[in-house]
């Protein structure tokens, strides 16, 4: 928003149409308890000029033409030029929620395309209409699940290998809720949960199992092994996955005997540039079963009195815009622009081209981790299969490295150690389709020339 138009006076005037004397009023169904008393704490306001100037100097930052070996979560693909061409159309680009069909039949029918095509890809009998992003999609999720199994204790199992970014967010969410996060321990050999080291959690002890397939190493979750294991102690899955993945791996609705429960992610991979970190958009999807405690908007197709088909949201009693206080979510953002653009991506791609996309993905890491381990110094820290991230042990502190590498032109990956102490020296490195094998020789290459002046040095223990 540009312009915020309302005055004191305005304000005002608003309060004594409607019979109060505060603003705070409007809000007395927030418990004081929630309430923050003091003031946040935020750098002080800015004029149109100086904010545009700010502005235009955080944007540069994104066109320094860095080589990208860095993932972690947000990705750097290839997306075709018509994606955006399409997707920035002004009936597109200023759409809002489509609250009213009649004037919304355009926007609701992609919706709609998205939810269809999303739940193919993932294997889920229903998909809604996204989230805000992949780590507040999984905080839903859960929160979901436990409402799901009342049967249950309200704990969730959460893997270490989950992404500590995702862990934090569910921590903020989950905070008052009443909800148990119980942290599962990875294997240090395979980056993995190992299915057999879960047997200490009995029947019913857990309303849920999270399962990050690939995980933030970029290993390959015993996702079969895993999701029969929940079930059979009355628990629901969350299947956390990269839905890029998804072109090459098993979706989470195959998991196992029965599927996963309730499948989510970040479409970040799906047409949205990265852009100084976002807006992505989060996605959701669930078995039949547990359609009515799905947060978020639900595109659906039906006929009017004259039999024409039509789109509207349905099951709308769920949002807050219906009964704000008896909602299953306050937070069901609809990022209706960025699944316009991942509607268009799929579309373009097709199953195939998808495929291809994701099995260019792997085949580049693969190579990349083939050149680091000719580096002397290097280990690949894992032994597990991976989708398009592996984890590089170094001989040496990542940060200083990865600094030297930005100067020369690299963006080199994700130091590990400030996320787990046990993996001091260790570097998380992605390679997408758009990485090449000569950018996988230049990135070893200079890996290797800061390693060997590091050596000189004497600053590293060899």
């Amino acid at each position: 928003m540009p312009f915020i138009p309302h005055t004191a006076n305005d304000t005002q005037e608003m309060l004594a149409v409607l019979e109060i004397d505060h603003l705070e009023t409007l809000f007395e169904e927030v418990p004081p308890e929630l309430l923050h008393p003091d003031q946040i704490d935020l750098p002080e306001p800015l004029g149109e000029m100086a904010l545009a100037r700010l502005m235009r100097e955080r944007a540069s930052q994104d066109e320094r033409g860095l080589l990208c070996f860095t993932g972690g979560g947000a990705y750097e693909h290839h997306i075709p030029a018509a994606i955006w061409e399409i997707a920035s159309r002004g009936e597109f680009y200023s759409a809002y929620t489509p609250y009213q069909a009649e004037a919304s039949q355009g926007t609701l029918q992609v919706l709609y395309e998205y939810q269809t095509m999303m739940a193919g890809l993932t294997a889920m009998e229903v998909v809604n209409a996204s989230l805000y992003d992949g780590a507040t999609a999984l905080g839903e999720a859960i929160l979901m699940a436990v409402r799901a199994k009342p049967d249950c204790a309200r704990r969730v199992l959460l893997p270490a290998t989950l992404h500590p970014h995702y862990r934090q967010v569910v921590q903020t969410l989950l905070n008052g809720q009443e909800i148990e996060i119980v942290p599962l321990p990875f294997c240090n050999t395979g980056g993995h949960t190992v299915p057999e080291s879960l047997h200490h959690h009995p029947a019913r002890s857990f309303a849920a199992l999270v399962i990050p397939q690939p995980n933030f190493f970029g290993i390959l979750e015993e996702v079969h092994a895993l999701t029969n294991w929940a079930h059979q102690q009355g628990g629901l899955v969350i299947g956390l996955v990269n839905p890029l993945s998804l072109g090459l791996l098993q979706p989470p609705g195959l998991w196992g005997d029965q599927g996963a429960d309730i499948a989510c992610g970040d479409g970040q991979p799906l047409g949205i540039p990265l852009s100084s970190g976002g807006p992505y958009f989060g996605f959701m999807g669930c078995k039949q079963a547990y359609l009515r405690q799905m947060p978020g908007r639900i595109a659906g197709r039906t006929k009017d009195k004259q039999g024409k088909e039509g789109f509207v949201l349905t099951l709308q009693a769920r949002e807050q815009h219906i009964r704000r206080a008896k909602a299953t979510s306050n937070i069901c953002t609809n990022q209706g622009l960025m699944t316009v653009a991942a509607t268009l991506y799929l579309s373009l791609l097709g199953p195939e081209g998808l495929h291809r996309t994701a099995a260019a993905c792997h085949a580049n890491t693969a190579d990349l981790a083939r050149q680091m381990q000719t580096v002397a110094g290097l280990s690949c820290l894992f032994d597990r299969p991976f989708f398009h991230e592996i984890v590089l042990q170094l001989p040496c502190p990542a940060p200083p490295i990865l600094a030297r590498l930005e100067q020369l032109g690299i963006s080199g990956g994700i130091a590990l150690a400030p996320y787990d102490g046990l993996l001091r020296d260790c570097l998380l490195v992605c390679a997408t389709e758009t990485r090449t094998p000569a950018d996988n020789s230049r990135f070893a290459h200079t890996l290797k020339t800061l390693l060997a002046e590091e050596k000189g040095h004497g600053t590293s223990d060899f």
